[in-house]
């Protein structure tokens, strides 16, 4: 497998998860496609091993990140005042549909790659969703400069206003190098507003869980199926945090989302988490 330099590879697995987060009842029927239904089916006799034989439930860890993130949203939005959300490699995500109807008042900014963002402006005017509360356009993360950039991006948000920025699915898609380079220019944006806070999750590389090994072989199938690597990144909480915080973020919070699973809606975990959802402030 090749080291990506870019982020076009990333968007199959987009349509996979729409169609996991449909099953569950967290997006309506407009976020399934055919492809992701396929894809589904086609990795449901490889989930069902690693869940019986090696305790190791895909789908699971993906809500978990999942709703962790709707977690750490809803409390910025109703405790701290948050009016506007940009979720950066949105794919066919349906949090920004589900939480602009919760909120009323909430501007919601969603971003991918031109083609990516394309389907989704389609998928969500073909519903009559988009609005001046509720947008896509394209950006790529490592572009630098230019109309496709994070500077263009923020530019169209209310400075005066506090923003969360959300990426999931992404992070672990990219070598560390290149993901923190990307962290280091979002927090340098995110400084321009009042508050700025950056909601997202990653694969730690533990070594020491009991799950490791079949972890990287979910890791590898993923890198298999989307032609590239799947790095992990840092080795603990405490790594992740310094990291975040090299990067220009003040406040890092790391959150185990199986810790926290019967609050969220899910079934107790029993083992220790593989994922981890990070709250880093600008």
């Amino acid at each position: 497998m090749t080291e990506r330099a870019s982020s076009a590879h990333i968007s199959p697995s987009a349509h996979y998860t729409g169609y996991v987060w449909y099953r569950h009842r967290l997006a309506e029927p407009a976020f399934v496609t055919g492809f992701g239904r396929f894809v589904h089916g086609l990795l449901s006799p490889i989930s069902w091993a690693a869940r019986v034989g090696f305790d190791l439930d895909i789908e699971q860890l993906l809500l978990q990140r999942h709703l962790q993130i709707d977690a750490q949203l809803t409390a910025a939005i109703e405790q701290d005042g948050v009016t506007q959300v940009v979720e950066i490699a949105c794919g066919l995500s349906p949090r920004g549909r589900r939480f602009t109807t919760r909120y009323p008042q909430l501007r919601y900014l969603e971003a991918d790659l031109p083609a990516m963002a394309a389907r989704k402006r389609g998928l969500l005017g073909a519903q009559g969703w988009l609005g001046a509360r509720h947008r896509v356009r394209a950006v790529d993360i490592l572009a630098e400069q230019g109309e496709q950039s994070l500077a263009a991006l923020f530019a169209e948000l209310d400075p005066e206003q506090p923003v969360v920025v959300i990426t999931e699915g992404l992070v672990n898609y990219f070598p560390l190098a290149l993901i923190e380079s990307f962290w280091a220019r979002l927090a340098e944006q995110l400084r321009g507003f009042p508050q700025g806070r950056y909601l997202t999750e990653l694969y730690p590389d533990l070594k020491e869980h009991p799950r490791y090994r079949q972890l990287r072989w979910g890791v590898g199938l993923i890198g298999r199926l989307t032609r590239g690597d799947y790095p992990l990144h840092y080795s603990s909480n405490e790594a992740i945090a310094e990291g975040f915080q090299r990067c220009g973020f003040r406040q890092v919070q790391v959150f185990d989302p199986s810790r926290d699973a019967p609050a969220l809606g899910l079934a107790p975990s029993r083992a220790a988490g593989l994922v981890r959802v990070i709250e880093a402030r600008a």
